[in-house]
C-alpha cells in the first residue's frame, strides 16, 4: 500500500502541481500531505469524494485547464479506482484462509447437540449410554452439510474410547458409511487420550476434548449413533453436531466415510489393507496405529494404491514413515496434513499412531481403489542375527477416509470392543479398596472421587515433604509370570516415587502433570508366586515443576496381550513364501 501512495502521489504531483503552479486550494494540499503521512488512512474511502469536491468548488478557476490537464485528471481517478480495487483483489485471493467469509450465506445454521431440553434454567447437558446400549444423537432432515462435531466424554473404563462405537447413516441406507471405534475415528488408536492438532482433526483436554471438521454432506437424511460396548456405563456423553440445512445440495457433492480395520496379528504373507472400495470417489486419509509384538522398527513397509483395478500401483511408495510424511523413523510431532501424536518407541508393548490428510492431494478412482501397506521391518533373531527387512507379526489397525457416490461396498464386520484392544489388564490390587490395609508414613491418606479411575476412586496420599511412603499388601492366588502395570493420576502438585515389590526396585516415576491426568506406567514382566506380596511406594522429590509431593494411585493390573511371541521364537519360521 505504501508503494501504491507513492506512485498516485506522484502523478498527481506531475499533474496537479506541475500543471498548475500556484493554482492548489487548501483542500488539495490535505489531500498530498495525507497521501504522504498516511494520516486519515481509516478515511481513505473519503478521498475520492475529496478531489470530487475540490473539482466542484474551483469550478470556476479550471475554466482554463487545457483538454490534456482533464485528462490527466480523469486518468487520475481512474488509477485510484484501479489501485482501491486491486486492494479488493488481494484481500478475497483464494489463498487467503478467510477468502468468503465477506459473502451472502444462503442456508440454515443448525445444531443437534447434548443440550439440557430446559435450556433455559437446567444444566444436564450430556447423555449417559448403558453397556451394550446405543444412544442416537442426530436425525437430521436435509439436504444439509456436517460442519463440525465435538464430544467430551466421562466414562470409567481404562481404553473406553476405543470401546465406544460411533457410527453414521446417509440417506436412509441401511450400512453405514461412518464405522469406526470414537478414539481412532478423532486420530488417536488404542483407546489412548492425546492430545494433538491437525487441519480437519483436533483433540485438546489432554486428549479429552474431540474435534472434527470433515464436511458431510447428505441430500436427505442423516443418523449418528454411538453404542457403548464397554461392560460400564458411560456415564456422561457430551456432543455438538453442527450442520448447515441448504435448499440444495450440487449434484457432484459424495458422501463421507470412514472405516475401520484391524489385523491382531498383521496376516503374515500378504500386505496389510488400509481400503478396498468400489465405486466413484477420492481418498482423503489414512490413520494407522501399531503395537509391537517384538523389539525393532516396524515401518519399513512401502505402501501402494491400486487404482480402477489396475494389477500393479500406480502409487509406490518407499517406507511406512515416508508415506506419513516424516523420514527415519517415527518421532511424536503433529501437523496439518501429518503426524505421528503418540509414539512410544521400539520395544515390546510400545504403541504408536500416524496420519496422513490427503487434503491438498487426494486420491481420485473412478471404478475401485484398493489401498496397501506391507508390514516389514527389523528383527534380531534369537541367534542374535538380524534382519532389516523381514515381514512383521505386529498388531495393526487403521481408518480410512474418503468420499465416494453411494452405494459403497459392504465391509468386513467390525470387531466387538473388547476385541478391538491388544490386551486385556487384570486388576491385581485396587488403590482405594486398600485405603484401611495400607501401612503408611505420618501423612493424610483418604479416598478420593476422581474421574478416569477404577469405579471412579482413587488412594490419594498427601505428604507435605519427600519423606512419605506407603505399602499395600495384596495376595496371590495362582502363581503367574505377567507384565505389571501400575495405574496412576499424574497431576500439577504430585511428586516423584520409587515402586519396590517385595523389596525388589521396579522403577521410579515422576508424576507431575499440568493438569489431573490418569496415566498407565509399564512395570516389565514379574513372576509372582502363591501368596501374599506388598507393593513399597517411597516418595524421592518432586520435579521443579510441581507444587507438591502428593501421590494418587489407582491400581496395579496384570496385563496380557491378545497375542504375544516369546524371544525364542524365531520370526523366520513365521514367513510365508
Amino acid at each position: 500500500m505504501r508503494s501504491g501512495k507513492r506512485s498516485v502521489f506522484a502523478f498527481r504531483q506531475k499533474s496537479v502541481v506541475g500543471s498548475h503552479k500556484g493554482q492548489q486550494s487548501e483542500r488539495s494540499v490535505e489531500i498530498e500531505k495525507r497521501c504522504k503521512t498516511g494520516e486519515g488512512e481509516e478515511n481513505r474511502h473519503k478521498w475520492p469524494a475529496l478531489v470530487a469536491g475540490r473539482t466542484s468548488s474551483e469550478k470556476s478557476r479550471r475554466k482554463g485547464l487545457t483538454m490534456k490537464n482533464r485528462t490527466i485528471w480523469v486518468c487520475f481517478a481512474l488509477a485510484f479506482a484501479l489501485n482501491a480495487r486491486a486492494a479488493t483483489v488481494q484481500l478475497c485471493s483464494p489463498g487467503n484462509p478467510l477468502a468468503g467469509l465477506e459473502k451472502v450465506r444462503d442456508f440454515e445454521t443448525m445444531r443437534a447437540s447434548s443440550s439440557d431440553p430446559d435450556w433455559k434454567n437446567g444444566n444436564a447437558d450430556s447423555q449417559p449410554i448403558a453397556p451394550g446400549g446405543t444412544l442416537t444423537l442426530a436425525e437430521l432432515e436435509g439436504p444439509g452439510v456436517i460442519v463440525h462435531i465435538w464430544f467430551t466424554i466421562s466414562h470409567p473404563a481404562a481404553n473406553y474410547s476405543q470401546l465406544l462405537t460411533l457410527r453414521m447413516y446417509w440417506d436412509g441406507e441401511k450400512h453405514p458409511s461412518v464405522e469406526c471405534p470414537v478414539g481412532d475415528f478423532f486420530g488417536i488408536g488404542h483407546g489412548v487420550d492425546q492430545p494433538f492438532t491437525s487441519l480437519p482433526i483436533r483433540v485438546t483436554s489432554n486428549g479429552r476434548g474431540r474435534n472434527c471438521y470433515w464436511p458431510m454432506p447428505f441430500h436427505k437424511s442423516a443418523r449418528i449413533t454411538v453404542s457403548n460396548e464397554s461392560d460400564q456405563p458411560c456415564h456422561a456423553l457430551y456432543y455438538y453436531i453442527d450442520w448447515q440445512k441448504h435448499k440444495s445440495l450440487p449434484a457432484d457433492s459424495l458422501h463421507f466415510h470412514a472405516m475401520y480395520r484391524q489385523e491382531y496379528p498383521c496376516v503374515m504373507g500378504r500386505n496389510y489393507i488400509f481400503a478396498d472400495i468400489e465405486g466413484r470417489g477420492h481418498y482423503v486419509g489414512t490413520i494407522q496405529s501399531v503395537y509391537h509384538v517384538s523389539p525393532g522398527w516396524y515401518g519399513e513397509g512401502d505402501d501402494f494404491f491400486f487404482i480402477d483395478g489396475e494389477k500393479e500401483p500406480r502409487l509406490r511408495g518407499t517406507g511406512t514413515e515416508d508415506y506419513f510424511c516424516d523420514g527415519w523413523g517415527f518421532r511424536q510431532q503433529d501437523g496439518p496434513f501429518y503426524g505421528t501424536p503418540l509414539w512410544e518407541g521400539f520395544n515390546t508393548g510400545d504403541r504408536g499412531t500416524a496420519y496422513r490428510f490427503h487434503i491438498p492431494d487426494p486420491i481420485a478412482f473412478k471404478k475401485s481403489l484398493r489401498v496397501e501397506i506391507e508390514h516389514k521391518g527389523s528383527q534380531v533373531f534369537p541367534d542374535k542375527t538380524k534382519s532389516g527387512f523381514i515381514e512383521r507379526d505386529d498388531l495393526m489397525s487403521s481408518v480410512a477416509f474418503w468420499y465416494q457416490i453411494e452405494p459403497h461396498k459392504p465391509w468386513p464386520a467390525l470387531p466387538a470392543g473388547p476385541d478391538r484392544l491388544p490386551f486385556r489388564d487384570a486388576p491385581m490390587l485396587v488403590g482405594w479398596k486398600a485405603v484401611e490395609t495400607t501401612r503408611h508414613s505420618d501423612h493424610p491418606m483418604k479416598i478420593q472421587t476422581v474421574g478416569g479411575t477404577t469405579d471412579g476412586k482413587q488412594m490419594f496420599f498427601t505428604p507435605g515433604n519427600d519423606k512419605g511412603w506407603l505399602e499395600i499388601p495384596f495376595a496371590v492366588e495362582k502363581e503367574q509370570t505377567v507384565e505389571l502395570i501400575g495405574k496412576f493420576l499424574h497431576s500439577w502438585d504430585y511428586g516423584n516415587y520409587r515402586l519396590k515389590l517385595d523389596g525388589q526396585m521396579l522403577t521410579t516415576l515422576n508424576l507431575f502433570a499440568p493438569a489431573a491426568t490418569p496415566f498407565s506406567h509399564r512395570l516389565g514382566k514379574q513372576t509372582l508366586s502363591v501368596g501374599k506380596h506388598v507393593l513399597r511406594l517411597e516418595c524421592v522429590g518432586k520435579s521443579a515443576a510441581s507444587a507438591g509431593y502428593f501421590l494418587g494411585f489407582d491400581a496395579l493390573a496384570a496385563r496380557t496381550e491378545v497375542y504375544s511371541r516369546g524371544p525364542e521364537v524365531d520370526l523366520r519360521t513365521l514367513q510365508k513364501k
